[in-house]
């Protein structure tokens, strides 16, 4: 079955990104005992990642690169906050290099990494962890199937054969 908007997609990916020296190196993968399944065109995944598997059918392989631009974007130096200390009175101190659950005045919810501390802040960083990084995909697509009434309404898919509880 082709890939198209409202069927569920089951994929095996290798993520590879460069290291400072420019050489690729894996980062993430998604295995035919756990691959990686979503709505195709429901919104979760990057555009430019959906777009690059739009031509593909069950049992296709597949291999292609995304800019940082298309990807996560292009690393921000001033998406970099200086949170107060006492944001953290009463709570263990976080660490350089935790990673710290944060919300906007508009109740979203988004994550930053502590890159250092001074004597009264927390230096946060809000970029992507992948923000700067142009992405190397290869895969295979395991699974296209139409997406059930349910997963439809849901906006997700449930897994790869359908099922899955909330």
């Amino acid at each position: 079955m082709k890939i198209a908007a409202q069927k569920v997609v089951s994929l095996t990916y290798d993520l590879y990104v460069k290291d400072e020296q420019g050489k690729e190196g894996l980062v993430e993968s998604a295995t035919e005992e756990q691959p990686l399944t979503f709505l195709y065109g429901a919104g979760q995944m990057l555009p430019k990642f959906e777009e690059n598997l739009s031509t593909l059918s069950t049992g296709d392989q597949y291999d292609f690169h995304l800019s940082a631009e298309d990807a996560y974007g292009n690393y921000d130096e001033e998406a970099v906050a200086n949170l107060p200390k006492q944001m953290f009175n009463g709570t263990d101190m976080p660490e350089i290099g935790s990673i710290l659950p944060l919300q906007d005045n508009n109740g979203n919810h988004f994550q930053g990494q502590v890159v250092s501390i001074a004597e009264d802040s927390v230096i946060v960083d809000l970029n992507h962890p992948m923000a700067g990084q142009e992405l190397h995909f290869k895969g295979n697509i395991i699974n296209v199937r139409p997406a059930t009434p349910e997963e439809l309404s849901h906006g997700h898919a449930h897994g790869p054969d359908g099922h899955h509880h909330h």
